[in-house]
């Protein structure tokens, strides 16, 4: 092997090793991107489901509130007296 083959044969794997490093270090960016951004859905969805659940008691008596509202309204539709009063 003549010295600039050889030369460049470890140029080359001179170069290889340093893409090598690189690759390596650009992977475990991504694997670290990948972590961070399943925990902060798994934070995100957590904090969701979390304020449902401490809120969950308010919506139901609201809710109760509404429907019990909506009853006195159908009891003053359906009243007799009002039926007796549309006949005169």
């Amino acid at each position: 092997m003549d010295p600039e083959s050889k030369q460049l044969l470890q140029n080359t794997l001179a170069l290889a090793e340093e893409n090598n490093v690189l690759l390596h270090k650009i992977r475990g960016v991504q694997r670290r991107g990948a972590v961070w951004q399943a925990l902060k859905w798994i934070v995100i969805f957590g904090i969701a489901f979390g304020s449902f659940y401490f809120i969950e008691p308010y919506l139901n008596k609201i809710m109760d509130l509404y429907n019990s509202v909506s009853g006195i309204e159908q009891k003053i539709n359906n009243n007799p007296v009002q039926d007796f009063l549309k006949k005169l």
